[in-house]
């Protein structure tokens, strides 16, 4: 079996190991999500990592509900991603978009409009917006005549994904955002071509990644879902029935490489004792799997390479304090331990700041 610290081709990607720095929301963009220049810096860092997927990035202004995460729908946005990208390949490293639209999950306030989802439907609790939280509004249902311009917004996103120095992008089709609305019967009530049998749920998500893999190329694109348990207020009744025919569209796609995030009962990001799906979604997917599950060490991401089921493993919130996390597993050195309070607070504390191993050594 290979080590975490082989190769591995990720379609036209090769990434020098199997540490992949998964998808973090960091919210260091300005109000109008144009990318600043302290998030060069941040993603730069991190360059050893086999691929960088970025934060969740916006593919308009509707779906873009995080108070200062960036976005790839404008001229500014896409001018300004690309001294990331350029520090990124300077340092070593490759680095994918990561293409979001929170769907519900958003309030008025931010995206100026009601939000919108599969179904009028409405999450528990509270939105982030830039006056702090308020509570989650009912969405209204996107009209089937409505789709076929979401999808040339996604189309546009890559299109400046690439034009941005980007190397690929990855679809987030997970966590309970649009997609995900879409895909499980929770929160698709929909009567029409889009919802009902697992068949129509799933035709948004094969049409996105069909238009995105047209612009940016099979090869550069990759899709992540969560397929076990409840996210953000979105579940499914049958996960196996919805789940393993989507991960098929893809691999007849022959998308780059499949991510998904597979929380289990102590989740940093949604609690589940819904046992993985990861071994059947293995074996319908003939290509690179992903696995993101909490993983902070190197045996356990070794053990998950070890068994077959998993490729590559991504690690989030370790990533987020040690920028040069293959190094300290490489070497199982300790681990810097993350400060929750600076996680979206804009400036460089708890972001930039986090020292490496050379850097530790030299002030001892």
């Amino acid at each position: 079996m290979p080590s975490l610290f082989d190769s591995i081709t990720l379609g036209a990607i090769d990434a020098p190991n199997r540490i992949l720095m998964a998808p973090l929301t960091r919210g260091r963009a300005t109000r109008d999500a144009v990318p600043t220049p302290i998030m060069a810096e941040y993603y730069a860092q991190r360059a050893s990592a086999g691929l960088i997927i970025s934060e969740a990035t916006g593919i308009s202004r509707e779906g873009l509900g995080w108070p200062f995460a960036p976005g790839l729908w404008t001229d500014a946005q896409t001018e300004a991603w690309k001294p990331v990208t350029d520090a990124v390949h300077a340092a070593g490293g490759r680095i994918v978009a990561q293409l979001w639209h929170m769907g519900r999950q958003v309030h008025s306030s931010v995206i100026g409009q009601q939000p919108v989802s599969s179904s009028a439907t409405r999450t528990e609790g509270q939105a982030h917006t830039f006056e702090g939280k308020q509570d989650f509004e009912t969405a209204r249902a996107l009209h089937i005549d409505e789709l076929p311009r979401l999808l040339d917004d996604y189309a546009l996103a890559t299109r400046n994904a690439i034009a941005a120095g980007f190397d690929g992008v990855q679809i987030h089709a997970a966590n309970g955002y649009l997609i995900d609305q879409f895909l499980r019967d929770g929160a698709n009530h929909r009567d029409d071509a889009y919802g009902g049998s697992a068949e129509n749920r799933i035709r948004l998500l094969r049409e996105v990644a069909e238009r995105v893999a047209s612009v940016a190329g099979a090869d550069r694109t990759g899709v992540r879902l969560s397929p076990n348990g409840e996210s953000q207020g979105v579940d499914d009744s049958d996960p196996h029935a919805v789940f393993l025919p989507a991960v098929r569209a893809l691999s007849d796609i022959g998308i780059a490489y499949l991510e998904l995030r597979e929380p289990g009962p102590d989740g940093t990001f949604g609690r589940t004792d819904v046992p993985k799906l990861s071994p059947q979604i293995r074996e319908a997917f003939a290509g690179p799997l992903i696995l993101n599950s909490d993983y902070t060490t190197v045996n356990e991401a070794q053990a998950v390479i070890d068994s077959g089921v998993a490729d590559a493993v991504s690690f989030g919130r370790t990533f987020l304090a040690n920028p040069d996390l293959p190094e300290r597993l490489k070497d199982g050195a300790p681990l810097n331990p993350g400060n929750p309070r600076t996680w979206y607070s804009q400036g460089a504390e708890g972001y930039t700041d986090y020292p490496t191993i050379d850097e530790t050594a030299v002030a001892a």
